[in-house]
């Protein structure tokens, strides 16, 4: 640099410092320490956006508004309204019951591990994230849930009127001017919703060498599950039971939907109007019927089964793919040309029904479900 260019920038650097307090700047704001997560057994970390990394701050910012009923526009639901920890943060409904009472056209989806999940709702492949997919029950308005479409404002300003949840809001994000943003708040859930981690079945227990975890009927219905006989582990696979997963270290994240012939009502395999899957976003004739395979993950405690919630029991689940698809099952004649081809159809004894129900069962995790951590901090702080 020239001398005279030099001089120049000495003299712009001090005069803009005047009457600023360049010499009273705070030093920067210290690096959030590495976030500690408590994964379990034979998990990988899972996968953060980068524009989001995870604090101890934001989880627990993100726990308190998970609770808040404030989110919702008429007070009279939290996120946790529908997503409870005692049914592994499904409802028990058929479908789900939003704010102003309406009920949706869909089941309600646990979050267990939801931290590694490549596809966020039962049928719509454009939500990249957590932190997306939270806006759908804060501002969506078809259907109604938590009621804030186009009154943001309103909900922000709820929340900036509590002094102590404001503060938390500006510990968890510092580097915000003004830290109680929508853009906050919907990391802040996705954070929390990010821990939400369930890993110790006693299927995990088993694999960790506790050989009397599993019961004799959950081992052979173990089996039986793994088993090219039932194909079930080609859409529930992994340490999720779910096809569509990712977390550090893993390859493209794959958005994989199914058609498993619940329904075939013109026998070209349409599912009812009312809810057709993938196709009403895709236009693809082909994306009929085709929905998210969820993980088994707790899996005897989300009942009612499938997207509309049409399936009451494990048993019945496991009758609906025994036939081949339910549609089958009440038409032997009704086989949908679109239905997976792992919807194959088997034959099961009732010892071996009641085996595979078993082990099923030993995928629900206890520890998970009474976790203080994921718990609401009023009764849990």
């Amino acid at each position: 640099m020239r001398p005279f260019m030099t001089k120049r920038w000495v003299f712009l650097s001090a005069l803009a410092c005047l009457g600023s307090g360049c010499g009273d700047r705070p030093p920067p704001a210290p690096e959030p320490e590495k976030y500690q997560w408590r994964l379990p057994a034979g998990f990988p970390t899972p996968l953060v956006p980068a524009d989001n990394p995870m604090t101890e701050a934001k989880v627990q910012l993100g726990r308190r508004l998970f609770y808040d009923k404030r989110l919702s526009l008429n007070g009279t639901q939290s996120c946790a309204s529908c997503h409870e920890q005692a049914r592994a943060f499904t409802d028990g409904r058929t479908h789900g019951l939003g704010s102003t009472g309406a009920l949706h056209r869909r089941n309600v989806q646990g979050l267990a591990n939801i931290a590694y999940a490549t596809s966020f709702t039962w049928a719509n492949p454009s939500i990249p994230s957590l932190e997306v997919q939270v806006l759908s029950p804060l501002l969506g308005k078809e259907p109604v849930e938590l009621g804030f479409g186009d009154k943001e404002e309103e909900l922000l300003a709820r929340l900036r009127a509590d002094a102590d949840l404001s503060a938390r809001f500006a510990e968890a994000f510092p580097e915000e001017a003004e830290p109680v943003s929508m853009a906050s708040l919907t990391r802040a859930l996705a954070s929390f919703e990010r821990t939400l981690l369930s890993g110790n079945a006693p299927y995990d227990q088993y694999l960790e060498g506790n050989t009397k975890a599993l019961s004799p009927a959950a081992k052979r219905g173990m089996e039986l599950f793994f088993s090219e006989r039932l194909e079930c582990n080609h859409c529930h696979q992994g340490f999720n039971f779910q096809d569509g997963a990712t977390h550090e270290g893993a390859g493209e994240a794959v958005l994989p939907f199914h058609n498993t012939g619940l329904y075939n009502e013109d026998g070209m395999g349409a599912y009812p109007a009312t809810d057709p899957g993938l196709i009403e976003l895709t236009g693809r004739p082909e994306d009929m019927g085709s929905f998210r395979s969820p993980s088994l993950r707790n899996v005897a405690l989300t009942a009612p089964y499938m997207h509309d919630g049409s399936i009451a029991t494990l048993s019945e689940v496991l009758d609906h793919y025994a036939a081949g698809g339910r549609a089958r099952m009440l038409d032997s004649s009704r086989t949908s040309p679109l239905r997976s081809s792992f919807v194959r159809g088997f034959t099961l004894t009732p010892e071996e029904k009641a085996d595979v129900v078993a082990f099923l069962e030993a995928l629900t995790d206890p520890e998970f479900l009474t976790d203080p951590r994921f718990a609401d901090p009023a009764l849990h702080p």
